[in-house]
């Protein structure tokens, strides 16, 4: 899938769009399975509007938007774990992190037509911290996107800045650091934008009368260990690439019981 100008590419750039990961029927079965994800949510007590508050929009703005998140999309249908250990990502990931790549969480993210959330400018980092940040997320775009519809824009050679300080960890100061500043990666359905998890990224708001559905991976080296015990889930460590090599025994957590 790709090359070692690609690699070099994302080792200067801390990102890389590569085209076509996904056929356009896995791209269809993956919005099938969104689809129905949403359905059963709305069934459920557990729907939520997963937008991000603060001070980056006004607050007459911000009211109005509304952003479809749910973690762990692997647990809920079998298209998402398909996608997540398919042959073109373990490919990319095997030349980007090395020979051991291990899934460390998925969501998806759906922003609706019109009214769809932005994401101001961030880094991941500070959500899950690792020790040598071979963390990277893998974007699977399920729409075609751009500007008008929010698609994801990144800082180039951001990931060389170690974690940067965040306003309550969600995102940087807005105003020190506006999406315009940032480059836009538009992209076709079945497109992947991978970016390491210290690249500085975001997006705006959904102006469009088009979805924009992605549906995001994160991986790492299975020797990277984490700095934090945070965002840690019973379905984490599983191998895409090559192994594992520290053995250990993996417990699910059934605390929490689906009502």
């Amino acid at each position: 899938m790709i090359n070692q100008a690609d690699v070099e590419f994302y080792k200067t750039n801390g990102y890389l769009l590569v085209r076509g990961v996904f056929s356009q029927n896995e791209v269809e079965q993956m919005r099938t399975a969104i689809d129905g994800i949403l359905n059963r949510a709305a069934q459920s007590k557990f729907d939520s509007n997963a937008t991000w508050q603060g001070d980056y929009l006004p607050p007459d703005q911000l009211k109005k938007l509304v952003l479809k998140g749910f973690h762990d999309v692997h647990y809920q249908d079998a298209s998402f774990t398909r996608a997540a250990i398919h042959p073109n990502m373990a490919s990319v990931l095997s030349q980007l992190i090395g020979p051991n790549v291990q899934l460390h969480h998925s969501k998806m993210l759906v922003k609706p037509p019109e009214n769809g959330a932005a994401f101001p400018l961030h880094q991941d980092a500070p959500y899950f911290p690792h020790a040598n940040h071979s963390m990277l997320a893998a974007s699977v775009h399920l729409d075609d996107s751009d500007m008008e519809n929010g698609c994801l824009c990144v800082i180039p050679g951001t990931h060389k800045n170690d974690i940067m300080p965040h306003v309550g960890r969600y995102y940087l100061d807005h105003k020190e650091y506006p999406l315009s500043m940032a480059t836009p990666c538009p992209a076709k359905a079945g497109d992947v934008l991978f970016f390491n998890y210290l690249t500085v990224h975001g997006s705006d708001v959904n102006r469009s009368t088009r979805n924009r559905r992605n549906v995001l991976y994160q991986y790492r080296d299975p020797m990277d260990i984490p700095t934090a015990d945070v965002h840690v889930n019973w379905g984490q460590g599983l191998m895409v690439c090559g192994e594992n090599p520290l053995y250990r025994e993996y417990h699910a957590n059934h605390t929490l019981a689906a009502k």
